[in-house]
């Protein structure tokens, strides 16, 4: 009978079944590192008649370690009874036991709190040592700081940022933090040792890391968390980088600046922009240019071999969420002088001739007056000279007062940078341009013209019909010689017709200028019935008048 007797006992001690109507709910392990904090919930139960008591009941936490009959108190909500020294102020029950909770906080685990712990009821009608026991392990600490933004950084504005170590909690050993990064440069160094930190982020400091450490003094130990910041803020920097079909790159950043280019190149237009989120680029064109319609809404701007015309400003727009930006630049188109007009007229204080010409940069004019060379805004006795320039035009007038006795040659020459051109007018006395007809004019006499005004009507007759004749045979494009007149072209620098030998005229005086050699137009020569002063043996024999030569390139 004995030997029954003694087997019970320790068949109920060593099952991990509970008597009937006893059952305690804990997780049977529970891990927590080195210096941190755990809550171990836990809730326990007993027969319900024995619910009935009225005495208060007394709730233990033991700790066994690796011997079960090693028992150490280390929680109890009895005021009466003294726990174990290492667990003071660090084990503390959390629930009440008339509702059944025996919830236990356990604050900065120690490697020697790892152990089993058990559960003990104690009232007027129960006493019971519950089975079920919590296995403790206790590990290195592993937990990396933890750094929590509160809203997302923005340029400009105040954010709270906090650092924090994963598992410890209140009323545990005091923790040390400190912060580091370069966004941190500006700030007082004694707000940086806080768990919270206030940052005022600037765009420089989007994609910068910044670091939060803690420390703890027993155990010591050191964990530190480092993240790459993320603030958002509107474009800067906006910047349009011009690659020209040389190979130069521009970068234009800023207020508007002109760029010039020569007509006929190729210009591609970049514009990048520094921001967070990514910006939208647009490009418009003209003065107005934000108020209508982008002509592309991509970041590079091709424009094709720029004519005159394709001149303005062109404006890149860089926007996101939380702004825009605008830049500008102003192109203008490089090219030589063209002549857009020419006239010579007869007046009453003798022949005034204007000059009309476009270039950019704005062309310069200046006259020819036979050999001499008139510049800029210049008059002497026998001539006036005056000019004006508004955006690429370009005018000069000539009133020219001399008297008129032989051939003279009128040329108006415009040029810039970038090349000239010119238009050259003939006065020729009397009605034919030919050669002869000056060369006997120059002979003079009153007798002699008389003498030989039929012999120049003739010829005159004889010169239009073969240059006629010429004109129609000529294969198309030649037109360096006048269909009527037979007068040949030639530029400022050029006399109207070499001084040479009949021999050698012949050979080479026919022979029109090359194009390096000349760039020129030809104007109109209008008449309106006035006529030149005469000489007094003129008067008497000669009724000639000054007549109309079109000439063209």
């Amino acid at each position: 009978m004995l030997p029954l007797l003694l087997l019970l006992p320790l068949l109920w001690g060593g099952s991990l079944q509970e008597y009937p109507g006893y059952k305690l709910q804990i997780p049977e392990l529970v891990t927590v590192q080195e210096g941190l904090c755990v809550i171990v919930f836990c809730e326990f139960f007993y027969p319900w008649h024995v619910s009935f008591t009225t005495d208060q009941l007394c709730i233990y936490w033991y700790w066994t370690g690796d011997n079960t009959y090693s028992n150490r108190l280390v929680a109890t909500n009895c005021q009466n009874l003294v726990v174990k020294t290492e667990t003071q102020g660090r084990f503390h029950l959390l629930g009440d036991p008339k509702t059944n909770n025996c919830s236990l906080s356990i604050r900065d685990a120690r490697k020697s709190d790892t152990g089993i712990y058990e559960f003990r009821v104690w009232g007027q009608y129960v006493q019971y040592s519950y089975r079920t026991q919590l296995n403790l392990q206790v590990t290195d600490l592993t937990e990396k700081a933890d750094i929590h933004i509160l809203e997302p950084l923005q340029s400009g504005s105040p954010t709270n940022l906090t650092c924090s170590l994963p598992g410890s909690c209140d009323g545990g050993r005091p923790l040390t933090f400190s912060w580091m990064g370069d966004a941190l440069n500006m700030l007082d160094p004694s707000t940086l040792q806080s768990s919270v930190l206030t940052l005022t982020p600037r765009p420089q400091d989007h994609g910068t890391y910044l670091t939060c450490q803690v420390k703890r003094r027993w155990p010591q130990v050191t964990t530190e968390r480092t993240i790459r910041l993320n603030v958002s803020y509107a474009p800067q920097n906006l910047t349009i980088k011009i690659f020209f079909q040389n190979g130069t790159v521009l970068k234009v950043m800023g207020n508007t600046i002109s760029v010039p280019i020569l007509e006929g190149q190729s210009l591609r237009l970049v514009c990048v922009a520094d921001s967070n989120p990514p910006v939208e680029l647009s490009w418009f064109q003209g003065s107005q240019a934000l108020n209508v319609s982008p002509i592309f809404n991509t970041s590079d701007l091709e424009l094709p071999p720029v004519r005159i015309g394709n001149e303005g400003e062109f404006t890149c727009r860089a926007q996101n969420l939380l702004g825009s930006q605008n830049v500008s630049l102003s192109l203008s188109v490089l090219y030589p002088p063209q002549m857009l007009g020419s006239s010579c007229s007869w007046e009453a204080e003798g022949v005034h001739c204007s000059c009309f010409a476009q270039a950019w940069p704005a062309p310069f004019l200046h006259w020819w007056i036979g050999d001499r060379l008139v510049e800029g805004n210049s008059s002497d006795a026998s001539f006036s000279v005056t000019s004006s320039s508004i955006g690429p035009w370009t005018k000069s007038s000539l009133s020219l007062s001399m008297e008129l006795t032989s051939v003279l040659r009128l040329c108006c020459e415009a040029w810039n940078d970038h090349g000239n051109q010119s238009v050259t007018v003939l006065l020729l006395p009397g009605k034919s341009a030919s050669r002869a007809e000056v060369a006997l004019g120059a002979l003079g006499g009153a007798g002699t013209m008389a003498l030989l005004s039929l012999c120049l009507c003739l010829t005159f007759f004889f010169i239009v019909k073969a240059r006629r004749k010429q004109a129609a045979e000529r294969p198309g494009g030649m037109d360096d010689e006048d269909p009527v007149m037979g007068t040949v072209t030639w530029s400022c620098r050029q006399k109207p017709w070499p001084e040479s030998t009949p021999a050698q005229q012949s050979h080479s005086g026919d022979t029109p200028p090359s194009r390096e050699e000349q760039d020129v137009h030809y104007a109109s020569l209008s008449f309106h019935g006035m006529k030149p002063q005469k000489s007094k043996d003129e008067e008497a024999t000669s009724t000639t008048e000054y007549t109309e030569i079109k000439t063209s390139k």
